[in-house]
Order: structure tokens, then C-alpha cells, then sequence
């Protein structure tokens, strides 16, 4: 059992797009230069593209995790915990380790992973406005964490040689968490995050047993 109900859940969320309003456009204004980064990649694209992500994360760790969702769940400072370690691992993997670069190309994983951050940029809202609590009452990409998660999966996708595995653990997570509410608050169009997460999970494992 979750200790608030729809009602409440959906009403934090209109009291939160209202308190920062207007950050959601800069949110979409990042995601959409990542997707041109990952899409037209060049020699620094891919430090950006984790400075990006990492401020996302961090966005929502400690803006609607710590101070919005606490008063309504008591395990919400976990969950921000969780959003500020990847906002870090981000950092560290992509802008100071360089492990990996970003970069579309036309195989499975990077068309899976370019058609991820679309759907978490331009379907997920949809979604949310067919299921009828869309406008200030949805999880806007960049703010919320949903959107973030299947946008964060499909930029691992488009990771090479491939994505560091360390950094699948907590959107995975996420997930499994938020993948919950589609019954739970009754939010249709998160049935997106965990169906993001296997495709994502079994292309890295299927990208990493063909490069062994």
C-alpha cells in the first residue's frame, strides 16, 4: 500500500508544476539539445550530455523528492538518495572518466534508444493527456522522475562501446518503483518505465555477451 491516495498524488504535482514553473521548458530545452548531441555527436558531445543528465538528476533528487514528494511518503528521502548518487555516478562516468561515448547508430540498441527519448520527450505527455490528468497534474520530462528514467535509458542505449553497467542499476530500480504506480495511483502511462526497463536492461546484457 502507498500512504497517500491518486488524489493527493496528483494534486502534489499540479502544487509543484506551479512552484517552478517556467523550469519545465529549460527541462525540455536540455533534452532536446542532448537528442541533437546523441543524434550528431562530436569530440565533447558526450561530456555535455552527462553534465545534462547529471543535472536532471539531481534536479529531482533533491527538488521534487526531498522537498515536494516527502510530505506525502515517508520513503521519499531514499528515493533522493538514490537520484543524487546517479547524478554523480553521471558525472563521474561521463564527464570526468570518459568511459564511454554517446552516439546514435543504427542497430538495435540505438534505435531502441533514440525511440526511448522520444517517447519520454513527445509520448509520454500524450499519454498522460489520453489518461486525463495531463496539463499541470503530469510528470513533465527533466522535473519528474519517469520521464527522466526512460530518457536516461535510452541515452545509456546509445553508449559505446557500451553503457557502464553501474550506471543501469538505479534507473532500473526506478523502473521496478515506478512501474507500480500504473496500479497503485492509476497512472497508465508509467506502463512505459518498466517495459523501458527490460528493453533496456536485456540490449546491454545482448551488447556486452557480442563484445565478449
Amino acid at each position: 500500500m502507498i500512504p497517500f491516495s491518486p488524489e493527493v498524488f496528483f494534486a502534489l504535482f499540479e502544487e509543484y508544476n506551479l512552484a517552478i514553473w517556467p523550469a519545465q521548458f529549460a527541462a525540455y530545452a536540455l533534452g532536446l539539445l542532448v537528442l541533437i548531441l546523441a543524434v550528431r555527436p562530436s569530440r565533447v558531445s558526450s561530456g555535455v550530455i552527462g553534465a545534462i543528465l547529471a543535472a536532471l538528476w539531481m534536479w529531482n533528487g533533491v527538488a521534487y523528492h526531498w522537498f515536494f514528494f516527502a510530505p506525502i511518503n515517508f520513503s521519499a528521502p531514499v528515493f533522493a538518495g538514490f537520484f543524487i548518487l546517479q547524478a554523480l555516478l553521471l558525472l563521474w562516468k561521463f564527464v570526468i572518466q570518459r568511459d564511454a561515448m554517446i552516439g546514435f547508430r543504427r542497430d538495435a540498441p540505438g534505435i531502441t534508444g533514440l525511440t526511448l527519448m522520444i517517447v519520454a520527450l513527445a509520448g509520454y505527455p500524450l499519454l498522460a493527456n489520453v489518461a486525463d490528468h495531463g496539463g499541470l497534474q503530469s510528470a513533465v520530462f527533466g522535473v519528474a522522475p519517469t520521464p527522466t528514467v526512460i530518457f536516461t535509458l535510452g541515452v545509456l542505449l546509445l553508449a559505446r562501446p557500451r553503457a557502464p553497467l553501474v550506471l543501469m542499476i538505479v534507473p532500473l530500480l526506478w523502473s521496478v518503483i515506478g512501474g507500480l504506480a500504473v496500479w497503485l495511483v492509476g497512472i497508465p502511462e508509467d506502463v512505459v518505465l518498466p517495459v523501458a526497463g527490460v528493453l533496456a536492461v536485456n540490449l546491454v546484457l545482448w551488447q556486452r555477451r557480442g563484445q565478449a
